[in-house]
Formats: C-alpha cells, structure tokens, sequence
C-alpha cells in the first residue's frame, strides 16, 4: 500500500523545508523528501557557511588595523583548517535544527531520490528499497547546482567549485576567479583577504552585472584597492591544468594571453536539477533547465508546483522560503495569499564591502519609461560609520518624479546588507519619497544614511 500524504515536498532546501513546515502548520499530513542533507545547498554548500568563513576574514581584516583603534596585536595569522572547521559545524548545527523543527512539526522526513510516478504519485528510492507515496499536492523543490563550462570543469583539486571552495584542499598562493556574480566575488573577498594574489574575470563589461552601475564602479575600486586584479570584458578560453598550477588562457579585447595560478574558483552560474524527477513525462514544461511556472509557481499540471532556485530567478533563498509559504498557504485555501514580487526581494553580496539592493537599477528605471531623480549619499558623511572606522561606500536612491514611488536603492559599505530591508519595507508598503522624508532615523546609525540619500534626491541632504 502506497502511504498516503496530503502534501510531498521533493527537495529540504529553504524553499522545501519551509513549504513542509508550513503545510503542516496548517493541518496538513506533509512528508519531505531530501536525497542529500536537510537544509540544502544554502545551509550546508552556500549562504551559511560561506558567511561564517567570511566572518573569519573580517575579524583577520579588523586585527590587521588594531592600531587605528588605539589596540595592540603582534603576530596575527590564521588557520585555515580552523576556519573550515567552524564553518562547517555552523552549517551541521543548522542543518540538524531542521530535523528537530520537522520532528516539531510531526513532518515526515524520508531520505531519498524521489520521482514523479502517475498523477499524484511519487517513487521514493532509500537505502531500504523503493516505496510509493501518494498526495493530492507535491511541490517540486530540487533547487540548482553549480553550472560547468566545457573546458573549465572543477576537478577539486586546482579548479574547484564553490563545494572545494569551502573545504579548501589547500590555501591559494595565486588565484582565479571566473565570474563576478554574487558566489565569485564572495570567495574573491575571502581568499584576498587571507592573502591570496587573487585575480577576477567577468565577461560582462562590469563585476557584479546585475548591480546599478555605479555600485559595481565603487566596488571594483574598493577591490583593486585591496589588491584585487579585475578583467572586465575578458573570457577564460582554455585551462591547462598541471600537478602544481593552470596556465589560463584569457581573451580580453581581441587579445589571448596566458597567465599562471595554482587555483581556479569557477563560479559561471547555475543550472537547476530537474533531471530523474519525471518532470517532463508529467507533463511539466522545462526551459533552459528550470520549470515553467505562474506567478504562484503553478506549472499547470494539476496539484504539481515548483519554488526556488528550480522555478527560476531570482535564485535567492529568501525568495524561495517566501514562495514555499505562498504556495502552502495557496494549498491550503487562505484567501489572502500574495504572489512574490521579485522587483522586491533584496539582493545582498557579502564580500568586503558588502553590497545591496532592491528594485531597479537607475539604467532599468529609464528604460522602463519613468522620469526619475536620484539621491545619493556617502558613508564619509555619516558618523557612526566614521567611527565603526567604515568611511567607504554610499547609499542611491530612485524615486520616480512624478508619483514619488521608491523604484529602487542600492548600498556598498558596511552592514548594508541587513540596512537593505527598511527599503524592502518601504517598496512593500508602497512608502513614497515623502513618507521616507518624514521618516525619524535613529542616531547615529548607518541608517541615517538612507534618510540622507531620501532627503538628496531633492536637495534636500544635510549632512553632505
């Protein structure tokens, strides 16, 4: 007898543990499916230990300028055994605190490889056999992995993905970075600031692509500055890997040239798993390996939906955690189910300085036809940050003139990625220039910063 559920969930990343949790909040019998480890990529390959390692070289960065702060430190150095050590029992204690909240919650939990079977129907194969599970509902939520590019493929030992990247199997004297999203500036921020000669390539004609232009200009200075070499424009067309090093041969401006290292980062994008799962014999459309879906990640095959990083951009967990909510809810009959707006999920970078944002970007807003005005405002202008000893970075505003709509901020400089969400508040609540304006910001605070850039799209800021 197949075991019957109201509710499958295939896939215990943030978007599926959170979907489960939530169905069975609201009365539902849930069973989650998970082939790997609960939580995901996210806790135990991606957000939460790469955030613990670079908790590790802010705090070597900070001791290296002990003397600004009128401190002594002699023989500062690390080590790196000890810094994957912690990080990785971050991610184990936050991984096993999922077990505890689905045993909370009373969610099955079946370890696994799970597969559509027939309408309603799922195939689970354990270590004890292959069972049926039967649902009304089943939620696709496999997430993505790292995409491989012919030629530059992580073997783990000289070319690694961001998997080697966080159990290091040596630390880089010398190395590459291939791509400059989110993933690639992270471990370029790491491992420079360990003291890695470390070098980034972008293909696009700026790092950090999807930011608005003027961040990505900032950052790049602030990382060239820390001694990081930026190629912007520029492709990696071959690797010749050897025992010892990579000869990388990089296209920049119609010109190849061969360069050393003993480490490639490859961080190029993600594709998503859809693959053994039956999704394309139940019917459910796949475009470019992610799922097609509606704004409530319906794929329109009856009962099936997908989340997160498997049903597309923004491949953000927060996103996908927001969406496992809706589509629990949206199962469940509530009449006041929302669908996600992704113009209004932040996105946040944790590199040294820490960049976010939210809605469009200034190039985005023209594009789209609005008559904007733009406000400003820098970190050197802000006491709290002069005195953190953080004068680097700046807050930009996008209103549009006529209505007063917030259409988009973005930050580089210290703490901006947990400041970011008083203006993911301020688009939810629909909040205009002028309410933000009117607004009392704490002092000192770095969010007075965002009062300031408010106050500049008018000409309006005091303190700068």
């Amino acid at each position: 007898m197949a075991k019957q559920f109201d509710l499958i969930v295939i896939g215990a990343g943030p978007g599926g543990y959170v979907a489960a949790i939530r169905a069975a909040q609201l009365g539902m019998n849930v069973a989650c499916i998970e082939r790997e480890h609960l939580g995901g990529i996210c806790l135990n390959w991606g957000c939460i230990p790469t955030k613990a390692m670079l908790r590790s070289s802010e705090v070597f960065h900070l001791m290296h300028r002990a003397k600004e702060f009128g401190l002594k430190a002699e023989g500062i150095d690390y080590d790196l055994d000890a810094v994957v050590k912690r990080s990785r029992g971050v991610a184990k204690q936050l991984s096993g605190g999922i077990g505890h909240l689905f045993k909370k919650n009373k969610v099955t939990t079946i370890m696994g490889a799970a597969k559509l079977a027939g309408k309603g129907k799922v195939s689970v194969t354990t270590d004890k056999g292959t069972e049926e599970l039967t649902a009304k509902n089943i939620v696709i939520a496999t997430g993505a992995r790292a995409r491989n590019l012919p030629g530059l493929e992580a073997d783990g030992e000289r070319v690694w993905n961001y998997k080697h990247a966080l159990q290091p199997p040596h630390m880089p004297k010398k190395l590459l970075v291939i791509g400059s999203g989110a993933i690639g500036i992270e471990f370029a921020s790491f491992y420079n600031t360990l003291g890695a000669e470390t070098t980034v390539v972008e293909v696009m004609d700026r790092i950090l692509p999807v930011e608005d232009e003027e961040i990505s200009k900032f950052a790049k200075k602030q990382f060239e500055k820390q001694g990081m070499k930026i190629l912007q424009k520029a492709v990696v067309k071959s690797l010749d890997r050897q025992k010892t090093k990579v000869i990388a041969t990089i296209e920049s401006g119609g010109k190849a040239e061969t360069h050393e290292f003993d480490t490639v980062i490859s961080a190029v994008g993600i594709v998503g798993n859809v693959e053994d799962l039956g999704l394309e014999e139940a019917g459910v459309k796949i475009d470019r390996s992610h799922v097609v879906t509606d704004e409530f990640c319906r794929t329109g095959v009856e009962g099936v939906y997908a989340i997160g990083d498997i049903a597309g951009a923004p491949w953000l967990a927060h996103k996908a955690s927001h969406e496992g909510v809706m589509v629990a809810e949206l199962i469940a009959g509530k009449n006041d189910v929302h669908a996600v707006r992704p113009e209004s999920i932040a996105g946040c970078t944790y590199c040294h300085p820490q960049v976010a944002s939210v809605g469009m970007t200034e190039a985005k807003a023209k594009e789209a036809g609005h008559d904007i005005k733009v406000g400003h405002f820098p970190f050197i202008g802000n006491g709290k940050a002069i005195a953190l000893g953080e004068p680097e970075g700046m807050v930009k505003t996008i209103f549009d003139k006529t209505t007063g709509e917030l259409l988009g901020a973005h930050m580089i400089g210290a703490e901006v990625t947990e400041l970011i969400q008083g203006y993911v508040v301020g688009r939810q609540l629909e909040t205009t220039e002028e309410d933000l304006a009117h607004t009392v910001f704490p002092h000192p605070t770095l969010s007075e910063m965002m009062h300031e850039s408010v106050l500049d799209a008018d000409g309006r800021a005091i303190h700068f």
